[in-house]
């Protein structure tokens, strides 16, 4: 429907001296999710992965339980944005009503515009029974694979990416916007319709880790999120809180786990490359 990436003139200056040069810049655009014909949220978003985006916000919301829930999709292209208009089965939508908020988030916002601190601060799903566990090797293995299928931002180097890793297999699906809330709902989205289980693998992000992003991944079902970037001190405890492994600042073969170590297992799982 649209390119995530536009090439745009600029003036680079280096060290060799100045001249004209083309570069590639991320797309950013609004995308309207509404339901039953109402715009429920907006989000600033890379035009790409519509559907994605849709059910998996929809999911890690707790719109829906299940992707079944959603009777049809349409993406609607009015030039100043996108439209997603989610219709939802009677059950569903009934549910829906009865919980609806708005909300408006640009670039780097989750929260924006919640009617409720209730809302904001809503009981995350546990995963304390999650039987997986990961070795040094799973967690900083995990960061290199998802730098190797971000073809976005290898091309523009501004937009976030989360993945999906599964010890022996790697990073088997993977999700990139400019916003890495909406990357990691796209990436939520992506496993609902893949049909994979969140408890068998564990979420990675390029970004840091706040509070919702540890809501979202609780939403898929993953006892494990491992971040590049350092967490706050809400999504340690909400972690800790939901039997959620956070593992951030991962540099190299060196990283931090800030709550349930216990699932860092000394044995070598098997290597991906």
């Amino acid at each position: 429907m649209r390119n995530p990436i536009t090439t745009l003139p600029r003036l680079a200056h280096r060290t060799t001296g100045t001249s004209m040069a083309d570069r590639n810049v991320p797309e950013e655009t609004p995308v309207a999710l509404s339901y039953s014909g109402t715009t429920h949220a907006v989000m600033m978003a890379s035009p790409a992965d519509f559907e994605d985006f849709a059910i998996g916000f929809s999911l890690t919301e707790g719109i829906i339980a299940s992707p079944d829930e959603i009777e049809a999709i349409d993406v609607e292209d009015h030039g100043a944005g996108i439209d997603i208009q989610i219709r939802l089965f009677d059950k569903a939508n009934t549910r829906f009503e009865a919980r609806r908020r708005r909300l408006a988030g640009p670039v780097g916002c989750g929260l924006c515009g919640i009617e409720s601190i209730e809302e904001a601060m809503r009981a995350v799903r546990g995963v304390s029974d999650a039987a997986l566990a990961l070795s040094a090797h799973d967690i900083t293995q995990a960061v290199r694979l998802l730098s190797k299928v971000q073809p976005l931002h290898k091309e523009t180097g501004a937009v976030h990416a989360a993945g999906f890793y599964v010890p022996g297999r790697g990073v088997i699906l993977a999700r990139e916007d400019v916003g890495r809330h909406n990357a990691l709902d796209k990436l939520a989205g992506a496993l609902a319709q893949a049909g994979v289980d969140g408890s068998t693998g564990a979420v990675v992000v390029t970004s840091r880790v706040s509070v919702e992003m540890v809501q979202k991944t609780a939403a898929i079902g993953a006892s494990f999120i491992i971040a590049v970037s350092a967490p706050t001190a809400l999504a340690i405890r909400t972690a800790e809180d939901a039997g959620m492994s956070l593992v951030a600042l991962v540099r190299g073969d060196e990283f931090d786990i800030f709550t349930h170590p216990e699932r860092l297992t000394p044995e070598s799982s098997s290597h991906v490359a």
